[in-house]
């Protein structure tokens, strides 16, 4: 373990924040402790920001966005495609570091880490597309179009459940998008967040650049300070509703901008005409991947009344072969909880299920011979959708429900407050497009014969209702980190007026 953590940088004590290369600030502050999640043990302790340093920090963005907002967006990606390529070089030490402080299995945390190699190749691309529309004029001789600049000094709030994928999600854009960052990661996973702001600060070194990728590490205090803070014209944050909510109303008092990426409540559609062997596979992965702590997560199954009873005994069959355990052993497929809330939730979720007329088919206890924060994977089945059902619980539990007509499927589907992922599994064509469809799934994202989770970089990540309605990562959500001008040119010898309007003589 020392040499892993000796490989990232990462000391006894670490600075919390830093401003880039030779910018690593002792700001005095309380001193916070990670540990490994699988064990409890203590990894390393980290000097977290103080409202001053965090002052300094975000001074040091906005001045550096004065400067970078002017080179050449492909010149800022060339940038990036070296942060990519450093990231291929740290990405078995940096996914084990994902595995020992957050606790997902060493696949899990490659994976993640491939994610940020990934988002990285498609911010290159894009550093060559950030294009505008152009438009014809009603009046002769002008010329109408619009062009994106730089926004300027963002904020990057991010999670304890994917602690660096995340960050990269916004990072990579918004470099290339020409705008500097602050980032606050979860003090959960503190030391991903230090050794991935290490590796940005050797590629921000090989450029001579200072001010680009910026860290500060603490908690809620740190959160409402950025969210105030009218020198960040856009925040995004990834996190838990009730907190999103806090987020959104501070920036708002503002009149800044949010992306939030908040809970999700993801259900699978199970019809009766299925491939039932894909969607085993597809819920198991769905359901127990991350010990059920993806904002992706399924947590609810809503089958065909013919097959719920065979697709919950063949869900029941393959939760008995999940190996848990280490995550960094490599035949474990779910490691632990976050902490001992997470397994309190989960225990109190379970309570009350079967207080509702709920049933565990499968699971529902703790494993303390593995550690304090092992629990196992669980399956009940629920006569109906109640408000418990309707609710987050961040934990591997599965509620499966049961239903006769695909529009009551899809009324159980969209009843929650959440809208993040979705997925359905038939075979039949025209229920497919209904659930793709304007009366189907009212999730940003909606899936044929594939699961909620692993969604992959190209597209446009995020959700509805609750879950906020932001967009990060592939397609065009690039916009969120622009600001718009549409822009006019006469290049005539008249001065007409739009719609037709005479002025005077």
């Amino acid at each position: 373990m020392k040499a892993l953590l000796e490989k990232l940088q990462i000391n006894d004590v670490n600075p919390g924040t830093c401003t880039g290369p030779d910018g690593w600030i002792d700001s005095g502050g309380d001193v916070l402790v990670s540990h490994n999640a699988t064990t409890g043990e203590p990894l390393a302790k980290v000097i977290q920001t103080t409202p001053a340093s965090y002052i300094s920090v975000v001074d040091v963005a906005a001045e550096a966005f004065k400067t970078w907002r002017s080179v050449p967006a492909p010149k800022r990606g060339e940038v990036v495609r070296d942060l990519g390529n450093a990231l291929r070089a740290y990405k078995e030490p940096l996914g084990e570091l994902v595995t020992l402080e957050m606790g997902k299995i060493k696949v899990e945390g490659m994976g993640e880490v491939q994610e940020m190699i990934d988002i990285c190749d498609f911010a290159v691309g894009l550093s060559r597309q950030l294009y505008g529309l152009a438009m014809h004029s009603e009046r002769p001789g002008h010329r109408m179009y619009e062009q994106w600049h730089p926004l300027g000094a963002i904020g990057i709030i991010t999670s304890f459940n994917f602690p660096v994928a995340v960050w990269s999600w916004n990072a990579a854009i918004a470099a290339v998008a020409g705008d500097t960052m602050v980032w606050k990661p979860s003090e959960l996973t503190p030391l991903t967040a230090i050794a991935t702001q290490h590796i940005a600060n050797e590629v921000a070194a090989d450029h001579g650049l200072h001010g680009i990728f910026n860290l500060v590490i603490g908690g809620g205090e740190l959160g409402q300070l950025m969210s105030s803070d009218h020198r960040l014209p856009m925040v995004s944050f990834t996190g838990s509703i009730r907190t999103g909510r806090k987020v959104a109303e501070s920036v708002a008092r503002r009149l800044g901008r949010t992306i939030l990426e908040l809970g999700g409540n993801n259900a699978i559609i199970v019809t009766e005409d299925a491939n039932l062997d894909m969607a085993v596979r597809a819920i198991l992965f769905g359901a127990v991947g991350t010990a059920g702590q993806r904002c992706t997560t399924t947590r609810r199954i809503i089958a065909h009344q013919s097959i719920v009873d065979e697709l919950t005994a063949r869900l029941v069959k393959a939760y008995k072969q999940v190996a848990i355990g280490d995550p960094l052993d490599a035949g474990t497929l779910m490691g632990p909880l976050i902490n001992k809330r997470a397994v309190d939730n989960m225990a109190a979720a379970i309570e009350t299920a079967q207080a509702n007329d709920g049933t565990v088919v499968y699971g529902g206890g703790l494993l303390p011979g593995l550690g304090a924060h092992f629990v196992e994977p669980t399956i009940i089945r629920m006569p109906q959708q109640i408000p418990l059902v309707c609710e987050e619980t961040f934990a591997p539990i599965l509620y499966i429900m049961s239903y006769e007509t695909v529009e009551e499927a899809i009324e159980i589907h969209n009843g929650v407050p959440q809208g993040l992922s979705s997925a359905i599994f038939t075979t039949n064509l025209l229920t497919a497009e209904e659930f793709l469809s304007v009366k189907g799934s009212d999730c940003g994202i909606a899936n044929v014969n594939i699961g909620t989770s692993g969604a992959e970089i190209g597209g446009a990540f995020g959700g509805e209702k609750e879950t906020g309605g932001g967009r990060e990562s592939g397609s065009d959500a690039w916009k969120a980190y622009m600001r718009r001008q549409t822009n006019t040119i006469n290049w005539s010898t008249q001065m007409p007026l739009a719609q037709g309007i005479q002025f005077g003589d």
